[in-house]
């Protein structure tokens, strides 16, 4: 599918092998609106720490649009794609959570704490629409609910259309659906190669580098040795397998490192003042053949 015709700008980006940017924000009208001009391809509205609130979620998504650039670009998608993180642990298997955030619009679900084959299977499969034709494709099995009529509304399609292309790429590859595991302790890493062999569909495996750090005896110590090599095993795995490594934290004092590594989901917090995304993008390109 070509970039022109994707309502998913970070599966875009991800697509042509670039770097994709992104944040963490709050369900606020007020930063949504911020973010309408900013240059980030993806905001990630946060449910795990700041609680979920699914209608805040939903008037997030809605003042997050901007009708100049949806002309302007000629797709009915915000240019900003938002993915929302669910409260569940992978452990928890709550596919209710990420069924509210599809069901309402989100191009994606953020999955905290993943650290078995089991959990990162129920993750993929709450994301998508069961389905018996093709069995080979549909594995994972899907187990999402059936209710469209909001998110086919808001993706600016029709409810067919929508069936076809809210799939997780890139698995599908026509699917807008990201799927996003975060591997947040030391046994996520050790069972990262098996849930990368055997659960197809994982668009982004971000590390969870706070509760790394806490397990691994050095909290928020980001720059220790330690945390620091926890994160390269992450993305050196990731690169072996063929999936795109995310980074929660990324600037432009440590752009270069994980380019190098091979991250190429970078999230940049700063709803309110742009500046240190300009500088990390800077940073990147100066580093980026």
């Amino acid at each position: 599918m070509s970039s022109q015709s994707r309502l998913n700008g970070l599966i875009a980006k991800l697509e042509a092998g670039d770097v994709a940017y992104s944040l963490f924000a709050p369900t606020s009208i007020e930063v949504a609106v911020e973010l309408q001009v900013s240059s980030y391809d993806g905001v990630v509205f946060e449910g795990e720490h700041r609680g979920w609130d699914i209608n805040g979620l939903r008037d997030s998504l809605q003042y997050l649009l901007n009708r100049q650039q949806i002309l302007r670009q000629g797709t009915p998608a915000p240019a900003i794609t938002p993915l929302a993180r669910i409260p569940a642990n992978g452990a928890e298997r709550n596919q209710f959570l990420a069924k509210q955030a599809l069901d309402i619009g989100c191009y994606g679900v953020v999955w905290p704490h993943v650290s078995t084959v089991r959990e990162a299977y129920n993750a993929v499969a709450a994301c998508r629409y069961p389905r018996l034709k093709d069995r080979a494709l549909h594995q994972p099995a899907g187990l999402r609910g059936d209710g469209p009529m909001a998110a086919a509304s808001y993706w600016g399609i029709s409810q067919q259309e929508y069936y076809r292309r809210s799939d997780v790429w890139p698995l599908d590859r026509e699917g807008e659906i990201l799927t996003i595991l975060q591997i947040e302790d030391t046994a996520g890493i050790d069972n990262l190669p098996e849930i990368l062999r055997n659960v197809p569909g994982i668009g982004v495996i971000l590390v969870g580098e706070g509760d790394l750090s806490q397990e691994l005896g050095h909290p928020r110590e980001a720059e220790h040795p330690a945390v620091l090599e926890a994160i390269d095993a992450i993305a050196r795995i990731c690169k072996e397998h063929g999936v795109v490594a995310g980074h929660p934290h990324a600037s432009a004092g440590n752009a270069a490192r994980l380019v190098e590594q091979g991250f190429r989901f970078l999230m940049c917090a700063a709803p309110r003042n742009f500046g240190p995304l300009k500088a990390l993008k800077e940073t990147v390109s100066s580093v980026v053949p």
